[in-house]
Formats: C-alpha cells, structure tokens, sequence
C-alpha cells in the first residue's frame, strides 16, 4: 500500500537513523531522501509514496519548498501527506509551513508517540482520499461504459468518434467507421432466455476488443448493434478488419457452458476521407449499408464512402 511507504527527507544522520528505526517498528516502508532536492524528484515519480516526513533545514531545496512544489502541481496530481519536522517553534513558523502546504508540523525534539500519531492520522486521511478517488473512477467508468458489455456506451463511440474525425482532418487521413448487428438476436433472446442473450453480448465484445488495434474504438451502439471506429483506415483496411471479425466470430460457438450458439453477424462500412462529413451523416451511411447487409442475406458486410 502506498499509504504505509513514507520517504523521510532528512540531513542529520542521528535524526535519519533514530527516526527510521522508530518507522519501521511501526511497520512502514522507509525511503531515504539526503536532501530537498533528491526528495522531490523522488515525490514526482508516479510510484512515490503518498506520506513525507521532511526536515525543514535541508540541503538545496528545503522542506518548505519542496510542499510548495507537490502543491504547485494541483489537485489532479496524486496527493502527498506532508509532516514537516524542524526546530522552528514561533507560531509564525507554523502558520508559513501550512501556507506553503505542509499538511502537519512537529518541533524537535519530539516524542516518538507523537509522532506516530500524526502519521496515523494521515494515513488515515490517505486511505480516504483513495477511497474517494475509487469511488471517482467507478463512477466516471458508469458514466462512459455499457453495464453489460464494459464497452464504451453510445454517447461515449460517438464522442471518440469526433474526436477521430477533427484528428483526420488535420492528419489527412482516413477513417473508418463500422456499424455491426447480431443477426437473429431476438430468436437468441426467445427460444435460450435473456441471460443466454446477454452472455452472447458479453463474449461478442470480448472478441471484438481483441480484433481492434490499441487505437480503435467500439463501443455498444444500442442493444445486439455495436460501432466500431478505425482510424487511419480506408475500405480496403476496413473491409479486412471486417472479414477477421466475422471469422473470430464464427470461429468458435458462443456460451459453451450453457447452450452452445452459434451466431452471425451483419455490417455496415463507411469511410471518411481526411475526415470528411460529420459524425450524424457518417452513421447515418453506415446504417444504410447494414440495412443493405440485413437485406442482402444477413452474415456479410455492405460497403457505401463519403468523399
């Protein structure tokens, strides 16, 4: 846990060695640090812990600086817990060290106790804090992806989307955009059951995903329809990225704990050139092309291009 690792930033070697040892009596991972300097580059690396114990008379950088830099970096940096420690008593000393974002301050000399507790109370802090920022992520993770399938929901493709349209135009490049339909997923949902219906789903998007570039885009259009989005691709690329779907697809049946099911699907492929069009027209093609598909036989791929 990062929250019990704490790098002590200090210069006397009686107050390094006694404080370190008082540390991991208490079960904490100790990092050393000789000097501001070497502290705060330290505190910049993505992996550093989340408590700090620093003296505020240290060689280069001191303490009081070395707060002001984590702090500088602002609230969408990970949080740092800062116990200052120094010989200073003036209560304008105090006030300064809270004022450059030192969250807690102790005079030496000092009782190991109580040292110890300022550290607990900021562990605790930290465990709330990353609490909360877990809560955060789950929350914004709802906000952007489908419940069933973890695949980005409808408002979400279409955003990248955009995203990757504004990108081609200033690149000139293509991209390609593919809207996919499962083809009889009613008959799935009533002759196996909804639960059966949504396991397809889940394991469609699983091989999707694994077709895709780390670039690309798919995300769950609107019940069995998923959109994929390729940038940099023109049809011949798009037409084969389709052509290795519909064998991972049929590769192997669906759901081989339950009833095994076998599927198809059907889609459709437009492509921008440099960008060309907006998103509304672009699917709005796209989905001609798979009514085209749905029309043609079900289990192929229909093609149509905006210049």
């Amino acid at each position: 846990m990062l929250a019990k690792r704490i790098l002590l930033a200090e210069d006397s070697r009686v107050y390094q060695h006694l404080i370190s040892g008082y540390l991991r009596e208490w079960g904490f991972e100790v990092e050393l640090a000789r000097d501001g300097a070497q502290a705060w580059k330290r505190l910049e690396e993505p992996d550093a812990p989340m408590l700090a114990l620093l003296d505020w008379v240290l060689p280069g950088l001191n303490g009081i600086e070395v707060c002001r830099n984590i702090r500088k970096r602002g609230i969408d940096e990970r949080y740092v817990y800062t116990v200052l420690l120094t010989g200073k008593s003036d209560k304008k000393d105090l006030v300064l060290a809270m004022e450059a974002g030192a969250d807690d301050y102790l005079v030496k000399p000092f009782e190991p106790q109580e040292l110890r507790a300022r550290l607990l109370a900021g562990k605790r802090i930290l465990d709330l804090h990353n609490e909360l920022i877990s809560a955060q992520e789950s929350l914004r993770f709802a906000a952007t992806h489908d419940f069933l399938t973890r695949l980005w929901n409808r408002a979400e493709i279409v955003s990248f989307l955009e995203r990757e349209l504004l990108r081609a135009i200033r690149e000139k490049k293509p991209v390609g955009i593919v809207l996919l339909d499962v083809d009889h997923f009613k008959s799935i949902n009533d002759s196996l059951g909804h639960q059966t219906g949504d396991i397809v789903l889940k394991e469609l998007a699983l091989r999707l995903r694994s077709q895709l570039r780390g670039y690309d885009g798919v995300g769950r259009y609107g019940g069995e329809e998923f959109l994929l989005v390729l940038p940099g691709c023109d049809l011949a690329g798009a037409l084969a990225r389709t052509a290795e779907i519909q064998r991972s697809v049929a590769e192997a049946p669906f759901t081989p704990d339950l009833a095994k099911v076998s599927i198809t699907v059907s889609m459709g492929v437009t492509i921008a050139h440099c960008g060309a069009g907006d998103s509304a027209t672009l699917l709005h093609d796209a989905d001609l092309a798979l009514y085209r598909a749905k029309n043609s036989g079900r289990d192929c791929v229909e093609h149509s291009s905006v210049s």
